[in-house]
């Protein structure tokens, strides 16, 4: 078996086999859309926010993980603020209000409950996960510039596993009824939760994906020849913790440095430190460091005040940067702004 068949099927075993894998999609441009992550987000601005986002990981690797997402989310009802949070990545109120001006105005927005949709289309090798959730928010707040939000998503997801595309290798003989048994399928709900703490400078984010574990096994006695289940494991809950605080270094210029920690048991804890620097409503770069995995470098347009543009570029430290020739990741925003006050 190549060495690149041999790294693939290694993590295809790892997520199905023994849940031992970090099982949902990596996102470096996280920052762009939070809501992907915690869905206590859902309709937290005075606009529709819609995201696309394509992922290509470990390019050059056979059957290397891809994901596609699309959200939405949205405020519900009508909305007595007119202005975003300025934590979030397009400052639209830079260029008409003035940074400094909306800085010290900023006040937090009445309370008000918001809804949003995921699709994803997650696969690597011969498996394959397709999600879909709705979500529900509800935003208060809890001091002059600062509000809490709560955030439940429920949906469903179908696991898909070709067991003809898994390559065991001549040392790990198996069962041809093994071979000739086709795909593996499961489709069962799914529950993801977040709580969300933000004012005019910082935001604390704590969601949960994937809380109800789900059983992940041949259901027509898949086995290998010396009777071991060949797909037996299930999926996991994953927990992240988000944080950032936004630098006003001038009327034109903000930084926004920020840090996840992700976890999945029985993984080591996860350390992703990232940094954001902003030109008014029109660029911004950034850079990303994910301990002991690697490196991303981040490029941002807001090409107008309803769509913008973010890619980057991810080099890992890993062995398979022996095989890979990085990881690219697209995500295109569009934004609807709502001003209806109410009279």
């Amino acid at each position: 078996m190549s060495g690149k068949k041999f790294v693939i099927n290694s993590l295809c075993l790892l997520v199905v086999g023994c849940a031992s894998a970090q099982q949902q999609p990596y996102y470096t441009q996280y920052i762009l859309n939070n809501f992907i992550l915690n869905p206590a987000l859902a309709g937290i601005e005075n606009y529709w926010d819609l995201k696309v986002s394509y992922r290509n990981q470990w390019v050059g690797l056979n059957g290397a993980p891809t994901t596609l997402y699309l959200t939405i989310n949205a405020p519900l009802g009508k909305t007595e603020y007119d202005r975003e949070t300025p934590v979030t990545v397009p400052d639209l109120q830079a260029k008409s209000q003035g940074a400094k001006q909306f800085w010290m105005e900023y006040t937090a927005p009445p309370a008000h409950s918001g809804v949003g949709f995921t699709i994803l289309n997650d696969k690597t090798g011969p498996l394959s996960r397709i999600a879909a959730y709705g979500s529900y928010a509800y935003h208060l707040p809890v001091g002059a510039k600062t509000s809490l939000s709560f955030g439940l998503s429920i949906g469903v997801q179908e696991v898909n596993v070709d067991v003809n595309g898994v390559d065991f290798g001549q040392a790990n003989p198996v069962d041809p009824a093994a071979l000739n048994s086709g795909y593996l399928n499961k489709l069962e709900p799914d529950v993801n939760a977040g709580l969300w703490l933000s004012n005019k400078s910082f935001f604390v984010g704590l969601s949960a994906q994937q809380i109800v574990p789900v059983p992940i096994n041949s259901t027509n006695g898949t086995t290998s020849s010396n009777g071991v289940t060949l797909l037996n494991g299930k999926l996991v809950p994953h927990t992240f913790l988000t944080a950032g605080y936004k630098i006003l270094v001038s009327t034109d210029i903000s930084i926004l440095p920020s840090v996840m920690f992700s976890y999945v048991q029985p993984l080591p804890l996860g350390v992703d430190v990232n940094a954001k620097v902003q030109y008014q409503d029109l660029l911004w770069l950034g850079l990303s460091y994910r301990y002991q995995r690697g490196y991303a470098a981040m490029l941002g347009v807001n090409i107008s005040s309803t769509v913008n543009l973010g890619y980057s570029y991810d080099y890992t430290t890993t062995q398979l940067n022996t095989v890979s020739s990085g990881t690219h990741e697209i995500v295109i925003g569009f934004l609807w702004r709502r001003n209806n006050k109410k009279t």
